[in-house]
């Protein structure tokens, strides 16, 4: 059952049962009945983190309001929820989004009905190798076991085309895992992986541990040469940046690429609703920063820039008028 509905039906039964005064029932008048299901990602992925973080000061600040973050396999089940109203507000990485606003990729024919609150950090692919698989350029990935992610999420979508970027099918030149950030790192140590493509900011918390768990066992390898042909074949929704040296506590800076994430929401949505969730983003940016220090990348003057997304009127209003 989805978690909205085992959700409403506690608050019915609680209501039914509870003595007078000692259950403080939603306001009616406040849409879902004030309770708000954000979708985000894996435990060890920085979308939790911020997805917390957001939860909690949409619970204090928007009144009548409660939010609660939910782990999800990430970008493209998050859409999926938001659209058919399982979620309220969901996490995704702009290439997906893009498909599943287009009905292309993964939603061929399925066009997915969601539209923005923001622009928010950059995520960064991040390509880890086990340096005892023998890995240290590109196309040593041929023939090992690569984990890709968990399927749907942004980070598949996203190492399928980077695969086959650098001239590897990544379904038949790898060895395809599909799994999730905590089942990959489990396996990266335990031997059964020998390399994982990651999407997301950084740090990202899982990466981090694995990392330091065997501090000369693993590298983080570069993958800027690809940036061209992605965007040659795919747009600007794919760019260029460098990892930081002091985020993973590699030699030197990274030269990676970087997509960008949004904030989606039901059209549905009200608009006032709506905007009051855009400015709680940047009215408290800087308590997001102390969650996770890509919180305090968000940028307002670049939030509204979507495209191919649309603007949900509540969150465009914000930006033309606070």
């Amino acid at each position: 059952m989805k978690i909205r509905k085992l959700a409403l039906a506690l608050v019915a039964v609680l209501a039914v049962t509870g003595c007078a005064g000692s259950i403080q029932r939603p306001g009616a008048d406040l849409w879902h009945g004030g309770r708000l299901f954000i979708a985000t990602g894996n435990t060890t992925g920085v979308y939790y983190s911020i997805g917390g973080g957001l939860a909690d000061l949409i619970t204090k600040h928007v009144k009548g309001y409660e939010a609660r973050a939910e782990a999800t396999g990430a970008s493209g089940e998050n859409i999926q929820r938001v659209a058919t109203g399982d979620m309220d507000v969901a996490f995704t990485i702009a290439d997906t989004a893009a498909d599943a606003y287009a009905g292309k990729g993964a939603f061929d024919g399925k066009p997915q009905k969601v539209v923005a609150l923001a622009r928010i950090y950059q995520s960064y692919v991040q390509l880890v190798v086990r340096k005892s698989a023998g890995i240290t350029k590109f196309s040593d990935l041929r023939g090992k076991r690569v984990s890709t992610g968990s399927l749907g999420s942004g980070a598949d979508t996203a190492a399928g085309r980077v695969l086959a970027a650098g001239g590897l099918n990544p379904d038949t030149d790898v060895i395809r895992q599909r799994l999730s950030l905590p089942e990959t790192t489990k396996g990266m140590q335990a031997g059964t992986t020998d390399a994982l493509f990651f999407v997301g900011g950084v740090p990202t918390p899982g990466i981090s541990d694995l990392l330091n768990s065997s501090p000369n066992a693993y590298a983080v390898l570069p993958l800027n040469f690809l940036v061209q042909p992605l965007q040659a074949k795919y747009g600007p929704v794919y760019g260029s940046g460098k990892i930081a040296k002091d985020r993973y506590n590699t030699p030197g800076d990274v030269d990676t690429i970087t997509i960008g994430n949004f904030i989606v929401v039901s059209p549905d949505m009200p608009e006032q609703l709506a905007h009051d969730l855009t400015k709680v983003l940047f009215d408290y940016q800087a308590e997001l920063s102390r969650v996770h220090p890509e919180g305090g990348n968000f940028d307002r003057s670049a939030a509204p820039q979507t495209d191919p997304i649309p603007l949900h009127p509540g969150a465009a209003r914000y930006y033309t008028s606070g």
